[in-house]
């Protein structure tokens, strides 16, 4: 026999454990190539051990350019440095970027074959070597390509042949499902797919198709919901994470800021509230994972500076009262090329808030998003006149001026006056040079922390604001010792309590570098008393525009109204139309909200047997608040049998005949399941 013969291998890394979120408890890789750009420039070593991602923009970039290096040499590199983190943008699908020309791509819309087998393959490759297994390696999928098939593929203002095109081959559903497929076989990976922005997904006839649409890219090309690990919104672009000075549920004087030029019917105003409203709109509707993470590209959305407003803007006009407190100094929501007046934003970030894996930096500050004047070059890269700051706009930015920086390069290449505008008007501020973990110094305790109003279900505090050294980021607030929300501002409004329950709150300061002042003295808040049944500061109004009572469907319109003196929330608010029937299952649709049917959940639920309201359809409204005298506008609603037989209105407690809106006394409205409208049968 043989003698056995042992041979010792040498010893692989071991593999990074799954986990939740793979931002907590990581170094996250900080790029030599673009740090080496900033601290070119002056003032730019206050941010150039920033950590940011690497992007795969072409087939070259994978073997490196004249420009960078390649993705093998970054991995190593990320292993020197000891990070734990690696950041990388996939972007090359074929007919990239339809709707604009600054980004177009290598690849025509029909080499799918190509996108697979000579750009992700090579990368999976390189990203499934046992060397980097114990790097979680955070992957951003196809920036702008699955939202362009929702609003520019069909035949709206501001659709292109290009995208239409794309559509009809399923180019990018195709090349983003084979993406999440093949990385998302890698354990040590976590695909996020872009998500566009609020500016452009966050009405309802964008929103849910949204959705739709990501679902579909991620089922195919053997892709399931489970190679997606999360979203980022705002990648590359310029929204503000927080509008601390106003909300889309204002009013002035009766007019909704949804009305303003700036919000033109909006539901969403800054990122953080469209990427928490989209999480929880992909779980419900679009069956992705319940531990779905968001991440947000802050490297441009600071807007600080001289123009940063300070507080609310006039309340003479809806446009100058919106104009006047945003701080998004853009034209128009459209602008996305170089935007001049921009600054530096939220620096990155593990877990700033509910739902939110990380605040990052995916387009690194001072790299052009794209040529100002026309540049002949061997990348693909074609001239957008979004980009020319002496263009008068197009249907997708209301045909305003670009508000784009002069005698910018192409797309990727570094573009030294953004970069320096950049750094003035950062917001946060920087410290004026050097390392931002260089401040050790906390702000100042909040002082003179009180309450301003109450209703039965919220508390609204306000405080005077800490000061520090360098600058106050933010303020986080507490309710009886826990953290339940943070702002930019020196008001917030905590909603979704208990009427006629007192609570105790407190307030800390952070900075920029993360250092957080002691936590404010306590004050009390209390809630009023909630309304006994036919009372409270909401009622219900009802139309129908369906006389026909014996067809398959029960349709109706409804409008909340708040009757009070002051703002009601609208967390945990339930409306209940009263019906009678046997069915035992049934389908329900919102076809219509002016607060947007994703803030809507509504099913059929049983009620006893009593004659003509032994079901009733409930409508729960998942947040915001409505102004005093103010109503949430239509929402359009209808309901039926899971076999589409016809019903029987004739007897139904809550049907109405009414072609106006009128009050419903026999609809009713709950909060927190205590009647405040209307008579239950």
């Amino acid at each position: 026999m043989g003698a056995a013969l042992s041979v010792a291998l040498p010893a692989s890394p071991a593999a990074a454990a799954r986990v939740d979120n793979p931002y907590v408890g990581a170094k996250p890789y900080v790029n030599p190539d673009w740090s080496a750009k900033a601290k070119a420039e002056p003032g730019g070593s206050a941010i150039a051990d920033q950590p940011s991602f690497v992007w795969m923009d072409r087939i070259a970039a994978i073997t490196g350019t004249a420009n960078g290096r390649g993705l093998r040499a970054h991995l190593d590199h990320a292993l020197t440095q000891g990070a734990t983190l690696f950041q990388v943008v996939i972007y090359d699908l074929p007919g990239r970027d339809c709707s604009a020309l600054a980004s177009n791509g290598e690849l025509k819309a029909e080499e799918l074959g190509r996108y697979k087998a000579e750009y992700i393959d090579p990368i999976a490759a390189i990203l499934a070597d046992p060397k980097y297994a114990a790097l979680r390696i955070s992957a951003l999928i196809e920036p702008d390509s699955l939202p362009n098939m929702v609003t520019n593929a069909g035949s709206a203002a501001g659709a292109t042949e290009a995208c239409r095109h794309v559509k009809e081959l399923g180019s990018y559903e195709k090349g983003v499902g084979y993406a999440l497929n093949k990385l998302g076989d890698i354990p040590n990976v976590y695909n996020y797919i872009d998500a566009g922005h609020h500016g452009w997904l966050g009405w309802d006839t964008n929103f849910d198709p949204a959705v739709d649409q990501f679902k579909k890219a991620a089922t195919t090309e053997g892709a399931t919901v489970d190679d997606v690990h999360g979203f980022i919104v705002n990648t590359a672009n310029y929204n503000a994470v927080k509008e601390p000075h106003f909300k889309v549920t204002d009013s002035v004087n009766g007019t909704t800021v949804r009305q303003s030029k700036w919000v033109d019917w909006n539901y969403y105003v800054d990122e953080l509230s469209f990427a928490q409203a989209l999480r929880d709109r992909l779980v419900s509707r679009g069956g992705f994972n319940s531990g779905l993470g968001m991440l947000i590209d802050t490297a441009r959305s600071g807007w600080g500076g001289t123009a940063r407003p300070t507080g609310p803007g006039p309340m003479t006009s809806v446009d100058g009262y919106v104009n006047g407190s945003r701080v998004d100094r853009r034209i128009h929501t459209g602008n996305w090329c170089n935007q001049e007046g921009a600054g530096v934003g939220e620096r990155p970030k593990t877990a700033p808030e509910p739902g939110i894996d990380a605040y990052v930096w995916a387009k690194p500050p001072g790299e052009s998003d794209g040529n100002s004047k026309p540049i002949d070059n061997d990348e693909g890269k074609g001239f957008d006149r979004m980009c020319d700051p002496t263009y008068g706009g197009n249907d997708r930015n209301g045909n305003n001026p670009t508000g784009a920086m002069a005698d910018a390069p192409l797309a990727g290449h570094w573009f030294s006056a953004q970069f320096r505008m950049l750094l003035a008007n950062a917001y946060p501020p920087l410290d004026g040079g050097g390392d931002p973990g260089d401040d050790t110094e906390a702000p100042s305790v909040p002082a003179g922390l009180k309450t301003t109003s109450a209703t039965s279900s919220s508390v609204s505090l306000s405080w005077t604001a800490s000061t520090d050294n360098v600058g106050v980021a933010s303020y986080d607030v507490y309710r009886n010792g826990t953290l339940v929300g943070s702002t930019g501002g020196t008001t917030y409004t905590d909603s979704g309590l208990t009427a006629s329950t007192t609570y105790q709150y407190k307030v800390r300061a952070r900075d920029a570098a993360g250092n957080a002042s002691a936590q404010s003295a306590q004050v009390a808040g209390t809630t009023t008393a909630g309304g006994g049944p036919g009372t409270g500061n909401l009622k219900v109004q009802y139309k129908t525009s369906d006389t026909g009572m014996t067809d398959n469907a029960i349709r109706m319109s409804l409008q909340l109204v708040n009757t009070g003196s002051s703002a009601q929330s609208l967390k945990d608010v339930e409306i209940r139309y009263w019906f009678g029937d046997e069915a035992s299952s049934y389908t329900t649709w919102c076809d219509w909200a002016q607060i947007g049917c994703s803030n809507l959940t509504h099913s059929v639920s049983a009620n006893g047997s009593a004659t003509g309201a032994n079901r009733y359809l409930k409508v729960n409204v998942t947040g915001g608040s409505l102004a005093a005298g103010a109503s949430t506008g239509d929402i359009q609603l209808r309901l039926h049998r899971a076999d589409w037989s016809n019903f029987n209105e004739a007897d139904d407690y809550s049907h109405g005949t009414a072609s106006s809106y009128a009050d419903a006394p026999k609809i009713g409205v709950y909060a927190a399941g205590e009647l405040l409208w209307g008579t239950a049968p």
